[in-house]
């Protein structure tokens, strides 16, 4: 028997109707999947049952992958696919693999000769970069920000001279401390700095808008508890 293959499925950033935002085909193939590992076994089979009403939850496997799983469980995670089983890897939101502990089973399965299949979806990086204006050839992601306010200006400043030099800078922060995370890009950046705020990306409130530091003094936004990915540019 072959082995089965993995494969790294999007999921929703927050829009209610999956058909918006992932091709069919990648829907149609999930719907065949039986054996998935997901950074949160709640939201996928919420996935799952929005994209047909009818799978199979109890009939279906699921391994949840998230910062208190030990690195001597993965292994067994992936046994199936060495079993000729498929397995369908999920983020808790966005791509699998990027930003989340997905990396971590591609790593196994390219040391044990799984093949890996990514589909295409949604990315809340690479959209905020794509409508910010900013440098789409030189970007760095810095993931989530310090939660000391010391070390988290010392970071922006440093990002703010990455910007300046031609290299776009993307992170982001837990919801709750989104507000904070601006206050301190306000107070702290020089006021020619130019701050993309990309929030809510592919849901009916999206709001993604580019202007310097200063202008954003003057249009104050409130970013509490709401998904954003801020970017730094020139």
């Amino acid at each position: 028997m072959g082995k089965g293959k993995i494969h790294m499925i999007p999921m929703t950033l927050g829009a209610d109707n999956p058909n918006w935002v992932i091709p069919q085909e990648v829907l149609e193939k999930t719907k065949t999947i039986r054996v998935f590992i997901v950074e949160n076994i709640k939201t996928t089979r919420r996935f799952l049952r929005s994209i047909d009403p009818t799978f199979p939850i109890d009939d279906s496997q699921f391994f949840e992958l998230n910062k208190r799983t030990q690195p001597e469980e993965l292994y067994s995670f992936i046994q199936p696919a060495m079993e000729g089983k498929d397995i369908g890897v999920f983020s808790e939101a966005g791509c699998p693999g990027v930003a989340d502990p997905g990396s971590e089973i591609v790593k196994i399965a390219h040391q044990k000769n799984i093949q890996v299949v990514p589909f295409v979806g949604p990315s809340s990086i690479l959209m905020g970069l794509m409508a910010s204006g900013f440098n789409g050839q030189e970007f760095s992601f810095h993931g989530y920000l310090p939660k000391e306010r010391k070390d988290r200006i010392q970071k922006l400043k440093a990002m703010e001279r990455n910007a300046y030099n031609g290299e776009t800078q993307i992170f982001m922060d837990t919801p709750f401390r989104n507000q904070n995370v601006l206050e301190d890009l306000l107070e702290n950046l020089k006021e020619t700095t130019k701050l993309c705020i990309a929030a809510n990306i592919t849901t009916e409130k999206e709001r993604i808008e580019t202007k310097t530091i200063q202008d954003w003094k003057k249009n104050k936004i409130n970013l509490d508890k709401i998904p954003v990915m801020f970017l730094l540019g020139s």
